[in-house]
């Protein structure tokens, strides 16, 4: 249980630091309509998740609880594109093209495709 706590206080402190660092964002590019928060917010996070799972994995210096605190909580807080875009590679880098050419596909088209289906489900039942 003291595990769980401390993940979602991580994910607390990646849903905030996301927030600052998008209003940040927002209020500095002028009447740009292009989504430069989210953009830099997951590419951000892949390169948190990267050097993190690099140090992770080479030289072992997080424990389980700490690993699950930084890319579950913090980083699950902030994007889980980091998420995405680290098993993308990790699966890459196990030769596993395959399967991240599926995740790849699989997850942009069933994603967009449930953002439609969310949308048109809320217009079906006069949400919107």
């Amino acid at each position: 249980m003291e595990k769980a706590i401390l993940v979602g206080l991580g994910g607390f402190v990646g849903t905030f630091v996301r927030y600052v660092l998008g209003g940040l964002i927002a209020r500095s590019k002028g009447g740009a309509t292009f989504p430069y928060e989210t953009l830099a917010v997951n590419v951000i996070g892949c390169l948190a998740i990267g050097v993190l799972a690099e140090l992770a994995e080479t030289r072992g210096i997080f424990s389980g609880t700490t690993r699950a605190i930084l890319f579950i909580g913090v980083l699950g807080g902030f994007t889980t594109f980091s998420t995405f875009g680290y098993e993308t590679v990790q699966l890459l880098r196990d030769g596993q093209a395959v399967p991240a050419t599926w995740n790849v596909g699989l997850q942009l088209a069933l994603g967009l495709g449930a953002v439609w289906a969310g949308s048109a489900l809320a217009r079906l039942l006069g949400g919107a």
